[in-house]
């Protein structure tokens, strides 16, 4: 096997987004978009470039998954002064609390044989390696 470790990172990433896409496709959602009714849910409404800004996602596309999620119902918008905020709906809550089921899912599957003290450094790594790429070394990721 390649021991390359960005070839390691993207053959991981592929497997857990394949083992997670007929969730997508049952749920009747897009890519990318349980990760904003995941932050939603956690965080209550915001504008779209919050979003955008938390996922290092161009606003166009963030606008893009908004429009789409809205028309299956599972956020809405509402206006806050001059912009809008996007909440999640019940529906959109319900969609992300399967989702997150799914995700736990994935994660004991891939994660199985790990030690709970590696699960927590392997976490951390990944952390550090973000804020590596992103210049924000030591910052804490929120």
């Amino acid at each position: 096997m390649e021991r390359s470790l960005h070839i390691l990172l993207y053959r991981t990433f592929h497997a857990q987004r394949n083992y997670l896409r007929p969730s997508l496709q049952e749920l009747g959602l897009g890519t990318g978009q349980p990760k904003l009714l995941a932050y939603l849910s956690a965080r209550g409404p915001c504008h779209q470039k919050q979003l955008a800004d938390y996922f290092d996602v161009d606003p166009a596309n963030i606008s893009r998954m908004v429009d789409s999620l809205e028309r299956g119902g599972f956020v809405a918008r509402r206006t806050d002064g001059r912009r809008d905020l996007v909440e999640v709906t019940a529906r959109g809550r319900d969609a992300s609390a399967v989702w997150q089921a799914r995700c736990r899912q994935m994660e004991a599957v891939l994660l199985q044989g790990f030690t709970p003290e590696e699960r927590e450094r392997f976490a951390d790594y990944l952390v550090r390696a973000y804020q590596n790429i992103h210049g924000k070394q030591g910052e804490t990721m929120p």
